[in-house]
């Protein structure tokens, strides 16, 4: 049978997998049907998973149990309830723009993409293809923030406005780390292409550490200590130690007067 002919993962019901582990999550914010209860969520989000999965083991001649895996994940998505508390409160702590828990869970972009990511981080664990890729992509164009599913983030993390974030597949990220918009952790070169599968190309942050808008933190072997502010505009491709502070030298500014027609002053 050729790829085209077997039935691919499909996105509608991956998002209406999300849509279940959100009402399951923060239950009386998303949905406006009454009466589903937990465990009737629950087992609409076993039954897509069981589909989904499914259909991604044919097209890899994966002969593993969709079944077994689809239980194995839900399980493990439903542990996650301390993990996810951990970051809401984290941007209730982080922002003083943030009203309160609910408006964070219902407007925060930054919220939003680490909690799908969290789910699909969960399946890509167990080696399932598409499907965890298909969830951070919904994330990705929802949001502008851009978070492998392969990535290893610890608990009570923070995303502040977030457009532009980009965190790669083999990054890996401590606990209690904020990070602002338009920062990438990424590779330091792609131009072995295939080549790099396998090899860890994306840097390593410790617990602690805050990286300020439109940083870069890139390469494999790079590793940010515990406890460092890593300052806006960094472009970082070597390690730093613990409880440093990482910031350009001052940049020369201009200042030239306005006239009163609106034309600057000639020097």
């Amino acid at each position: 049978m050729s790829q085209g002919e077997r039935a691919l993962p499909c996105r509608d019901n991956m998002k209406k997998l999300i849509h279940c582990f959100r009402d399951y999550f923060y239950p009386g914010y998303f949905s406006c049907e009454e009466g589903n209860g937990a465990h009737n969520t629950l087992k609409k989000a076993e039954q897509i998973l069981n589909k989904e999965i499914k259909k991604a083991l044919i097209l890899k001649n994966d002969p593993r149990s969709s079944e077994v895996l689809a239980k194995e994940i839900l399980d493990e998505i439903v542990s996650l309830d301390d993990v996810l508390e951990s970051d809401l409160k984290t941007f209730y702590l982080s922002d003083p723009a943030a009203e309160d828990f609910s408006e964070i869970i219902l407007t925060y972009p930054g919220l939003l993409a680490i909690f799908i990511y969290r789910i699909a981080h969960v399946i890509y664990k167990r080696n399932i293809y598409y499907l965890p890729r298909l969830l951070t992509e919904m994330a990705h164009s929802k949001t502008g923030i851009d978070i492998h599913p392969g990535a290893t983030i610890g608990k009570s993390f923070f995303i502040d406005h977030g457009t532009g974030i980009v965190i790669g597949e083999t990054a890996i990220i401590g606990e209690h780390v904020k990070i602002y918009q338009g920062v990438t952790i990424g590779a330091l070169s792609l131009s072995k292409g295939q080549l790099l599968k396998g090899q860890k190309r994306h840097p390593t942050i410790g617990d602690n550490v805050t990286i300020y808008a439109n940083a870069a933190i890139l390469g494999g072997e790079t590793i940010i200590g515990n406890n460092c502010v890593i300052g806006g505009n960094v472009f970082l491709v070597k390690s730093v130690p613990d409880n440093m502070l990482v910031t350009l030298n001052n940049i020369d500014l201009t200042f030239r007067e306005i006239k009163n027609d609106g034309h600057q002053q000639e020097d």
